[in-house]
């Protein structure tokens, strides 16, 4: 039996499945477990192993870093160990990934109806890819090609440093300071707190009037979300320009990694804000925001910029690694 994981700070989802003869694979069990219920990683893996199981092998993207086969959970108080669990499911066969790294493993498994191109320009070629992913947090990580087939490399690029390209941004800059003094990142930005950051900061510029639908939200609700949501859908002034704001930073930070990584293979962009936003990212300003690279545009005009629409990637990653 082969078992997958995608471990989160919000959810841990797990999937038991075995390889039939023909190479393809049927899912036994798969559950959705609440990460914060659980003290420990192995008490979930408790509550989810039948009690007579053989595994083969077992992989895990886990939102952290990984070093050494070790990660201690960003969002939660768990250590995962790459030893301890191999001889907790008694196999040798055990890998620890970052998610971005599950991430882009299992964007090599999509079919064509989980995707969509953003760039009418966008030209086949076979090289390195490039994915980014903002959600909770704003995910980077690398397929490098070496001529053969695809390596998933793990970053960290969503804590770099945020570059501002105009005025605007500039001034977006200077307002993230008085927030976060010692260092203003992409991911303040491009995740979902960052909704929130943007129209605070447009508001101030007095671009817009306020929304009062925003101002008088309910401590339940998720005012990011509401944010996204009005700006999509037009409702908004303010919450329009906001989106705005994000997609040409989003854009920006793409060819960013596309260039670091000399990613002609691609970018696949996943993570749950971009699904959400879809109609919003379709209209141009990614694709400007991206292309937007000096000397560089004629190669960044040609490099296909892929939507991911399947919230299960990482897990599909995770399911795939040891078949690779």
């Amino acid at each position: 039996m082969i078992l997958a994981g995608d471990i989160g700070g919000t959810k841990t989802v797990l999937s038991l499945l075995v390889r039939e003869k023909d190479g393809t694979l049927t899912c036994l069990q798969e559950k959705s477990f609440s990460s914060q219920q659980f003290q420990t990683f192995d008490a979930i893996l408790e509550a989810f192993l039948p009690a007579e199981r053989e595994i083969t092998s077992a992989c895990f993207g886990v939102a952290g870093a990984v070093i050494n086969q070790r990660c201690q959970t960003t969002n939660l108080p768990w250590l995962l160990d790459a030893d301890a669990l191999k001889k907790l499911l008694n196999t040798p066969h055990v890998k620890l990934l970052n998610d971005l790294e599950a991430m882009a493993l299992g964007m090599l498994h999509l079919s064509e109806q989980d995707l969509i191109e953003l760039n009418p320009n966008a030209e086949a070629h076979v090289g390195n890819i490039a994915v980014i992913a903002a959600g909770t947090g704003l995910g980077e990580a690398i397929l490098y090609w070496d001529g053969h087939k695809h390596y998933p490399l793990a970053t960290e690029g969503g804590h770099s440093d945020f570059a501002a390209q105009n005025t605007e941004q500039d001034q977006l800059l200077a307002y993230l300071r008085q927030i976060y003094p010692e260092h203003v990142s992409y991911e303040r930005i491009l995740s979902g707190i960052g909704f929130s950051h943007l129209h605070d900061f447009l508001c101030q510029q007095g671009r817009a009037l306020p929304c009062a639908e925003v101002a008088d939200i309910k401590s339940d609700l998720d005012r990011n979300a509401l944010i996204s949501q009005l700006g999509v859908t037009g409702e908004d002034a303010l919450c329009i320009a906001a989106v705005r704001l994000f997609i040409e930073i989003y854009g920006a930070e793409a060819g960013n990694l596309a260039l670091k990584s000399l990613a002609i293979g691609g970018v696949f962009i996943g993570g749950g804000i971009g699904p959400k936003i879809v109609s919003a990212l379709q209209k141009g300003d990614f694709m400007r925001g991206f292309t937007a690279k000096g000397r560089f545009l004629p190669v960044l005009d040609k490099i296909s910029v892929k939507l991911s629409l399947n919230a299960r990637t990482p897990l599909i990653g995770a399911i795939n690694y040891f078949a690779v």
